[in-house]
């Protein structure tokens, strides 16, 4: 049921895109790939996000977004997660935010995190984050992650 849930909520996302943008937010879609520890883990991690930003004025700015992320381990299920981020304008390129949402596999999780967007253009943007997940029977796990995405 979970995993019905997530796949519903990722087409709901994709379909709800061009609304979103049209009220002056920014859509954003994204690869990235990275590295997770913990608890005896230490392995490679691809994976894709869509999300949404809304300015919050010229300074600050509020995120929602929804992934799927691939731990590159034999046995391990595609990890998708939901969450928000709230951050800061960093000059007129930069997006420094706090991040926070819930991961949905195999094991159920939260996480929080933190991490920096920065344009490479009009609308090419990379990017860089870092994700504390609390697995209760498992150990924490660490995830650090570069992306490379859209923003429209």
């Amino acid at each position: 049921m979970k995993k019905f849930a997530v796949a519903a909520a990722l087409l709901s996302a994709v379909v709800a895109t061009p609304a979103l943008a049209a009220d002056g937010g920014e859509v954003r879609a994204e690869v990235r790939g990275g590295y997770i520890t913990g608890n005896g883990l230490d392995d490679a991690t691809i994976g894709a996000a869509i999300g949404y930003d809304l300015d919050l004025g010229d300074k600050a700015f509020l995120g929602a977004e929804v992934a799927g992320d691939k731990v590159l381990k034999d046995g391990f299920d595609v990890q998708f997660s939901a969450g928000g981020r709230l951050g800061a304008k960093v000059g007129a390129a930069g997006k420094a935010y706090v991040t926070g949402g819930y991961t949905f596999s195999d094991i159920d999780d939260p996480y929080v995190g933190a991490g920096y967007q920065h344009k490479l253009g009009q609308n090419l943007y990379a990017k860089a984050e870092y994700r504390h997940q609390f697995i209760g029977n498992f150990g924490d796990f660490d995830s650090f992650a570069v992306g490379l995405g859209l923003a429209f």
